[in-house]
C-alpha cells in the first residue's frame, strides 16, 4: 500500500492533481518495480501508457536504480516525452539525428547520474559508436528499458522498422534483474504474440480494451476525386475544433492543402519530406489551434498528442484497418466528441499496390548484396551500383541482414559477417498474405452495415460485443452527399490545373567513377533545363488519368491529354522559344510518345529532328539511379542532324530522370544550346 501511494502521487505530479492510477497500470508498475518482470501494455491511444513507466522510473530512481532507457521511434513523440517527463520532475535527455552535437554532453550526464530518462531512437541502437562504446555499459546499468510503439518490432505489423528488430538482442543481453516495459496501442493479437515472445517466456501481457468513447465513425463514398475534394472543402467549417486531414501521398497532401488555401482554411501540408523545422511549426501551430488543420500523410501519426483534437479525415483509405485505427486515435482524447469521416476511392488499391512493391527484395537480390561485401566496408551509396535497388529499400533490406546476422554495420558502411544466412520465403509469402488480408478487411469496412467501431475493433482482435451507437451505420445518420456545384467547379479546375516542374540531375551518382569515369557535379553545359510534366503518377487529379494511359494498351494521345500538354507549354515561359522538337523512342509506347511528338511539332510549327534511340533489348534497372544511368548511358544513341538553338525533348515518362539527363548531355553535345524536357507523367 505505501508503494502504491507513492506511485499515486507521482501520478499527480505527472497527469494533475485529480488523476489516479488505472489497475491495470498499478498491476504493470508493481511488476516492473517490485518484480523486475517484462511486460507487454496493449492500451488504447490517451490510456495512459507513458504514466506507467514515468511513475515506474520515479520508483526505481528513489530505490537507488539507474536511468531509465526509453526507445522511441519519432521525434515528435520524444519531445512529447520529455516535456511530460519534466513536468513530473524527471530529468529527460534524448540522442538523436536532431541533436548530434549534444550526444557527447549526454553520454557524460548519464555516465555522472544526472538523467534519469535517455530516450534513443532505434536507429541510434546499431550507429557503430553507440552500439560498441555507449550501449554496453548503459544496458547493463539501466533501471528500466522501455519500448514504445512496440507493434514496429513485428513484422507483421502495420508499421515495422528493421531496426526495432534488434531489440530481441538486447533483451537477450540485458541482465535478468533489469525490468523490461513495451507497450503499443495498435497490435493484434498476432502482433501481440510476436512481441511477447520476443521479450521473453515470462512477459506480463496486459490488453485493455479499445473502444473510444468519443469517435464518431462516418464513411462518405463519393466517386470521383474531384467531387471528395469539394465536398471537404464544403464540410471542413462544420467540423469541430481543430483536426488532421489525411492523405496517402505526398503530392495528394500538397494539393488538398493548396485547394483549402484558396477556400480560405488556415491549413498546412505535412509529409517526410517536409522540412524538419516546418514540420515541428506545422505541429506547434496545430497545437496552438492557429490551423484547422494538418494536411498529412502518414508522417504524422505516432507520437502527436493533441487531447481537443476534433477530427481526423481520411482522404483514401489506409491499406489495413490497424493502420487505420492507429490514425484516428489521434482525435477526441480530451474532448466529448471527435469526429471521424473516411473519404476512400478507387485509386487507393493501385497505391497500396504501389508501397506493397516496396517489400522484402527477392532472394536473388539479396544474395548479390552478399557476395558484393567482403571484409572492406562499402557504403550504400557504394552498393547501388551493384545492387537494383532504391537508396531506401537497400537501407532496409541490409538493416535486416544486419538483425539476421548476415552483414554488420561499422564505421564506413557495411561488411558481410559470412555467417550462414537463409531467405525466409515462407514467412515473406506469411507477411504478404497477412498484408493482402488486411486491405480486403480494409475494403470491407468501407461497406460494412453492421457497426465501423465494432468492425474495427474485431480486426484487432479486440473482445468487442457490443455496438458502439455512435456511428452512422449505427445511428443512420449519413453525411450527405451533396456538392455544391460552384464547388465541385473550383475542385475540379484545382485537380485539372496541368503542370509540375521538373529539377534537372546537377550530380552523378556515387560509385560510376572507376568504370564510367563519372563523379561529382554534371556540367552546367550539359545539363538539361529545368522541365515540365504533365503530372505526377501520384496526384490525385490527373494521376489517375495517367496510369491509366501509361498502364493501358499503347495508343495515340487522347485529345484531353494533348490540349493539357499544350496549357503546360503555352504557361512554360521559356527564355528563348525551340527550333526543334525530338523524342525519346518508346519500345512500350511508340504510338504514344510519336503521336504526342508529331502533335507537339505541328501546332508549334516545329521541325521534328528524329528520335533518341536505345540500342539492343536491355531493360532498364527498375528501382536504382546508378544502375539506370549506367544503362541508358551505354544504350541510349544520338545519330541526327541537330540545329543549333533550344531543342524541346519530349518523353512519356520520367522516374529517376537519368534518361532525360543522358538525352539532354547528347543533344547538348550535338550542337543544342539548351534542352527543354517535357514528358506526359513524373512518378515524384
Amino acid at each position: 500500500m505505501e508503494l502504491r501511494e507513492e506511485a499515486e502521487r507521482c501520478l499527480r505530479a505527472l497527469a494533475g492533481e485529480h488523476a489516479k492510477l488505472r489497475e491495470d497500470q498499478w498491476t504493470a508498475i508493481e511488476a516492473l518495480v517490485v518484480g523486475h518482470r517484462r511486460a507487454l501494455v496493449v492500451q488504447r491511444t490517451g490510456w495512459g501508457k507513458s504514466a506507467v513507466y514515468f511513475v515506474a522510473t520515479a520508483l526505481l530512481r528513489a530505490r537507488g536504480s539507474g536511468p531509465t532507457v526509453i526507445v522511441s521511434p519519432l521525434l515528435a513523440l520524444m519531445r512529447n516525452q520529455i516535456d511530460a517527463a519534466r513536468r513530473a520532475g524527471i530529468n529527460a535527455r534524448t540522442i538523436n539525428s536532431a541533436n548530434p552535437d549534444d550526444w557527447r554532453a549526454v553520454y557524460g550526464e548519464v555516465s555522472s547520474g544526472e538523467v534519469d530518462v535517455l530516450l534513443v531512437s532505434p536507429e541510434r541502437l546499431n550507429n557503430p559508436e553507440f552500439r560498441d562504446e555507449v550501449l554496453p555499459s548503459l544496458a547493463a546499468s539501466a533501471g528500466l528499458v522501455v519500448v514504445d510503439e512496440a507493434h514496429c518490432i513485428s513484422d507483421w505489423g502495420h508499421d515495422f522498422r528493421p531496426d526495432y528488430r534488434r531489440l530481441r538482442t538486447l533483451f537477450a543481453d540485458l541482465p535478468a534483474d533489469i525490468p523490461v516495459l513495451a507497450t503499443t496501442a495498435t497490435a493484434n493479437a498476432r502482433v501481440t504474440a510476436d512481441v511477447a515472445e520476443q521479450l521473453g517466456d515470462d512477459t506480463l501481457v496486459l490488453r485493455g480494451t479499445l473502444e473510444r468513447d468519443s469517435l464518431r465513425l462516418a464513411v462518405v463514398k463519393l466517386p470521383m476525386p474531384s467531387q471528395r475534394l469539394a465536398w471537404l472543402a464544403e464540410k471542413l467549417e462544420e467540423l469541430p475544433g481543430s483536426g488532421i486531414i489525411y492523405t496517402l501521398t505526398v503530392a495528394a497532401a500538397h494539393e488538398v492543402a493548396a485547394l483549402l488555401r484558396d477556400r480560405g482554411f488556415a491549413v498546412a501540408s505535412y509529409s517526410g519530406q517536409t522540412d524538419p523545422a516546418d514540420r515541428l511549426q506545422a505541429e506547434q501551430d496545430l497545437l496552438d489551434n492557429k490551423l484547422k488543420a494538418l494536411v498529412a500523410t502518414s508522417a504524422l501519426g505516432m507520437g502527436f498528442d493533441k487531447p481537443d483534437l476534433g477530427f481526423i479525415v481520411h482522404l483514401g483509405a489506409p491499406n489495413s484497418p490497424v493502420a487505420y485505427y492507429q490514425q484516428i486515435g489521434r482525435a477526441g482524447r480530451g474532448v466529448e466528441r471527435a469526429e471521424v469521416i473516411l473519404l476512400p476511392g478507387s485509386e487507393d488499391r493501385d497505391i497500396w499496390a504501389y508501397f506493397a512493391s516496396l517489400a522484402f527484395p527477392p532472394e536473388p537480390v539479396v544474395r548479390a548484396t552478399l557476395d558484393a561485401l567482403g571484409d572492406r566496408p562499402l557504403s550504400t551509396g557504394a552498393l547501388e551500383p551493384i545492387v537494383d535497388l532504391s537508396r531506401n529499400r537497400l537501407e532496409m533490406m541490409l538493416k535486416v541482414l544486419d538483425v539476421d546476422g548476415a552483414v554488420k554495420r561499422v564505421k564506413g558502411g557495411w561488411t558481410a559477417t559470412g555467417r550462414p544466412w537463409s531467405y525466409d520465403a515462407e514467412r515473406y509469402a506469411r507477411v504478404k498474405a497477412a498484408r493482402d488480408h488486411e486491405q480486403r478487411s480494409m475494403l470491407d469496412y468501407q461497406v460494412t452495415t453492421d457497426c465501423r467501431m465494432l468492425y474495427l475493433r474485431r480486426c484487432l482482435d479486440d473482445s468487442a460485443a457490443e455496438p458502439c451507437g455512435r456511428c452512422d451505420t449505427c445511428t443512420g445518420e449519413f453525411w450527405p452527399t451533396g456538392i455544391d456545384a460552384s464547388s465541385l467547379e473550383q475542385a475540379r479546375a484545382r485537380l485539372d490545373r496541368p503542370g509540375v516542374d521538373l529539377a534537372p540531375r546537377r550530380m552523378w551518382p556515387t560509385g560510376l567513377k572507376d568504370d564510367l569515369g563519372l563523379s561529382g557535379r554534371i556540367p552546367a553545359s550539359l545539363q538539361p533545363e529545368p522541365g515540365r510534366a504533365l503530372g505526377r503518377l501520384t496526384d490525385i487529379g490527373w494521376g489517375p488519368r495517367l496510369r491509366g494511359l501509361l498502364s493501358g494498351p499503347d495508343q495515340p494521345v487522347p485529345d484531353d491529354v494533348f490540349a493539357a500538354v499544350v496549357q503546360v507549354l503555352s504557361a512554360w515561359g521559356w527564355q528563348e522559344r525551340p527550333v526543334a522538337v525530338v523524342s525519346v523512342a518508346s519500345r512500350t509506347r511508340p504510338e504514344l510518345v510519336g503521336s504526342l511528338t508529331a502533335g507537339l511539332a505541328a501546332i508549334g510549327r516545329l521541325p521534328h529532328a528524329g528520335d533518341l534511340r536505345s540500342s539492343g533489348e536491355v531493360p532498364l534497372p527498375q528501382h536504382n539511379s546508378a544502375q539506370r544511368l549506367r544503362t541508358v548511358l551505354r544504350s541510349l544513341t544520338l545519330d541526327l542532324e541537330i540545329p543549333q538553338g533550344p531543342v524541346l525533348l519530349v518523353d512519356d515518362l520520367t522516374d529517376t530522370g537519368w534518361t532525360l539527363t543522358v538525352a539532354a548531355r547528347l543533344l547538348r553535345e550535338a550542337g543544342a544550346t539548351a534542352v527543354l524536357p517535357l514528358t506526359l507523367a513524373t512518378t515524384s
